[in-house]
């Protein structure tokens, strides 16, 4: 508190003052010595209030000089009890100069249930194969079904997030008629039945309001070319006398190629081959791709297919090992455009059947090829 708050106290008899003399004569405020105070005088005094006498010490003190704590109800609020506690930290943050433990090196994660997909691929595999060396017809069937219901992943995720309407109808039923062309009259048919089904998608969506028409069709048209029409190069591949050979082989492949860039991409992958698109995916995870292909098309194109050689066998795993990477990136162009992680839930630790079509499908077409230029169509 300032003195003026208080005011000055007056003085006792026989001081000159309540703060004492000065040379220049008594302190302004201070009456004079004497058994009373004169009026003119005490008019400019105030009397101190009565202060208590100060306890003894231990009780509510300031500081350790003693000075008592003025007791009342405008006070309170600051006694001891009413103070808050102080926070107590749960988990104190240890000293600087602690040592700290080194942190535990993070584990790599196949980031999918692997016990699960590989028992979906082992199942996938044995009816491919069955159907394949058992009736060719049955092998067409199973790639039709992979079509639809590809086609049908496709334009539902188009739907959901991006609100394309592409006509599911027209492209199911050209898709299965354009493999079945493939497979019966060869390129001709396969380029007929695509346009017609293009034409159809067409002529389908003009039942529907005007509104979105030109990405709607945009977009079936690309669903049929991508899905139906470069699987049509898988039936084409059947219809030599090798047939089921070829195709045993382009999926041995492409399989080979997906599984080296996955083991040696995981094991030894440091830096990114495309990280804008598939963060996933590395250098390192590439050349095992096209180690693995190489030797494995060595292989079968010396003792699978009539009239291969081994150096063919190096350069279809080549070409397969650039294809099949190139395709899985096409499609997790899509799915990041799309803003989702697989196409569909249909295979247990695989995703939906695009998630696994996505490899084959631009593959197909250059082992088709290769395989004519090599040893011929028939």
């Amino acid at each position: 508190m300032s003195d003026s708050s208080w005011g000055a106290s007056p003085p006792l008899v026989g001081q000159a003052g309540y703060w004492g003399s000065t040379e220049g004569g008594p302190v302004q405020g201070a009456a004079t010595a004497g058994p009373a105070y004169d009026a003119p005088e005490a008019q400019h005094t105030r009397p101190m209030p009565i202060v208590p006498d100060p306890p003894s010490y231990g009780a509510d003190q300031d500081d350790d000089r003693g000075a008592a704590r003025l007791g009342g109800p405008l006070f309170r609020d600051d006694t001891f009890q009413d103070r808050p506690a102080p926070a107590v930290t749960q988990n104190p943050e240890p000293m600087p100069d602690a040592p700290q433990p080194p942190p535990a090196p993070p584990k790599k994660s196949a980031g999918r249930d692997l016990s699960a997909a590989i028992g979906v691929g082992v199942g996938l595999g044995v009816v491919i194969v069955a159907s394949l060396f058992v009736v060719k017809a049955v092998f067409v069937g199973v790639i039709a079904v992979a079509v639809v219901v590809g086609l049908w992943e496709l334009t539902s995720r188009l739907r959901e997030r991006k609100g394309i309407k592409a006509p599911l109808v027209p492209l199911a039923l050209g898709g299965a008629a354009m493999v079945v062309a493939g497979y019966v009259r060869g390129a001709e048919g396969a380029w007929v039945a695509m346009a017609l089904t293009a034409l159809a998608t067409l002529v389908w969506r003009m039942t529907e309001p005007p509104e979105g028409y030109l990405k709607d069709v945009t977009a079936g048209v690309f669903a049929a070319f991508y899905v139906p029409f470069l699987a049509t190069f898988v039936a084409m591949m059947l219809t030599a006398d090798d047939g089921p050979w070829r195709v045993l082989t382009f999926l041995l492949l492409t399989v080979v190629s997906d599984t080296g860039a996955y083991a040696v991409g995981w094991r030894f992958g440091k830096h990114k081959l495309a990280p804008r698109i598939s963060p996933g995916k590395t250098r390192e995870g590439l050349l095992g791709a096209v180690l693995f292909a190489m030797v494995a098309g060595a292989l079968c194109m010396q003792f699978l297919i009539d009239d291969g050689t081994w150096w063919q066998g190096l350069l279809l795993g080549l070409a397969v090992a650039a294809s099949a990477t190139l395709g899985d990136l096409g499609e997790s162009m899509i799915k990041r455009d799309l803003g989702i992680k697989d196409m569909g839930t249909l295979l247990p630790g695989h995703g939906g059947i695009m998630d696994r079509l996505d490899s084959l499908l631009p593959t197909a077409p250059v082992v088709w090829l290769l395989m004519v230029i090599f040893v011929g169509s028939t």
